[in-house]
């Protein structure tokens, strides 16, 4: 019988590990009322320049949890990253390019809202060196966008998606579904439109109502289950006609527009979070994987950085790496390479395998040992799928160590 150690990779190859970089902008013109999101009111932009350089001074910090490894991408998010200002972005990404290195295919996303101040900065983001947009659209119907606390309209997300396409080769469109008093034809003629002026990718997801925002205190009324599935199967109807392929739960994409940062998430890649609130994620050369987080408050996070407060530190148990591999990795719909499973945990597939076999015998998981990945009918019921995985991370990963 092998002793449980032996099921642990010695040493990692960690620069086989993609690295991606997430830079959290917190401020936003006014909180929307479903959003449960680390963002703040009362955004003044005199705040700009000591925020840039706080964001640095926290690159710098860390940079020695993962020194000689490339930048995979880049993500700027918030909050309400287009709040701040060209200049102020390419002096952010001067200063990463200058402690990192910023290589010439890098993925470099920000998040913008279609209100009309933000989207006139879209020629100054791209020249700051910005390669793709996010838009947060959410709806082509003014009373919807009303009811969701948007600061933006119809007319103006139009011409948002005008000036992005001026400037972009890549742009991401997101598109709420399931939203108060919404019909499915309401739905369907958003997503025609959004697949109408989309450049190949568009996250599209149902409006869930989180603890801690107004929506959870306030419920609006939602459409009925009957409703959110019959918006769920001819939208998908709709995708598949136009040619966007579902690679992720909530993102549809054509040739070569795939996130490159949110498949880095889902295949359980490393990142290193930056900004009040920012999460990260760094596995060390003996297998170890460390989470950090910063404070939420963004006077808090100045504050801390000043006075060189490093990022709160938690190792992850081995225990439970098997779990948030898998609650990452089922979220691609192609699933991924078995192999990706060691390559990036240290551990070795036999931990999972008993889920797998019993998740295949159910219909629920691929029977193919190459990847791992869910069947078309396991993807629909996908939450059943993860939660097998989560019985007893400390017993089940226990009692398979000590089986072989």
């Amino acid at each position: 019988m092998a002793k449980p150690c032996e099921y642990y990779a010695k040493n990692l190859n960690t620069n086989l590990i993609p690295l991606a970089l997430y830079v959290h902008l917190p401020w936003c013109e006014r909180k929307c009322p479903y959003c449960d999101f680390n963002s703040h009111e009362q955004f003044d932009s005199h705040l700009e320049d000591g925020y840039i350089d706080a964001l640095l001074t926290d690159l710098r910090q860390q940079r020695l949890k993962a020194p000689s490894r490339p930048l995979f991408s880049v993500f700027l998010g918030g909050g309400t990253p287009s709040l701040f200002s060209g200049p102020s972005i390419a002096r952010l990404l001067k200063g990463i390019d200058q402690l990192w290195g910023i290589g010439s295919g890098v993925e470099i996303t920000m998040e913008a809202n279609p209100g009309s101040a933000e989207a006139k900065r879209f020629a100054a983001y791209r020249s700051a060196g910005v390669n793709r947009l996010s838009l947060g659209i959410q709806s082509f119907a003014d009373p919807q966008l009303a009811a969701l606390g948007r600061v933006h309209d119809k007319a103006q997300a139009i011409q948002a998606i005008h000036l992005a396409k001026s400037h972009f080769n890549r742009f991401n469109l997101d598109i709420m579904h399931g939203l108060p008093n919404q019909t499915v034809g309401a739905a369907l003629d958003d997503l025609d439109r959004a697949i109408d002026a989309s450049r190949g990718h568009i996250s599209w997801y149902q409006l869930t109502i989180e603890p801690n925002t107004t929506f959870w205190s306030r419920p609006p009324t939602l459409p009925h289950d009957d409703i959110l599935t019959d918006i769920q199967d001819a939208g998908e109807a709709r995708f598949n006609a136009s040619g966007l392929t579902q690679y992720e739960v909530s993102a549809w994409a054509g040739p070569q527009q795939r996130s490159q940062h949110n498949l880095n998430y889902w295949t359980f890649g490393d990142y290193i979070g930056i900004g009040a609130g920012a999460h990260g994620k760094i596995t060390g050369d003996d297998g170890s994987v460390v989470r950090t987080r910063r404070s939420r408050s963004p006077r808090d996070y100045l504050a801390g950085v000043t006075e060189g407060v490093k990022p709160h530190y938690q190792e992850l148990p081995n225990s439970e790496l098997p779990i948030e591999f898998m609650l990452n990795a089922l979220r691609l719909k192609e699933g991924v390479p078995a192999s990706l499973f060691k390559a990036h945990t240290g551990l070795e597939l036999a931990v999972v395998k008993p889920h797998i076999d019993q998740l295949v015998a159910r219909g629920l998981m691929s029977d193919d040992r190459e990847v791992i990945a869910t069947t078309t009918h396991g993807f629909r019921f996908l939450n059943d799928v993860v939660a097998s995985f989560m019985d007893d991370p400390e017993e089940v990963l226990g009692a398979q160590l000590l089986k072989e």
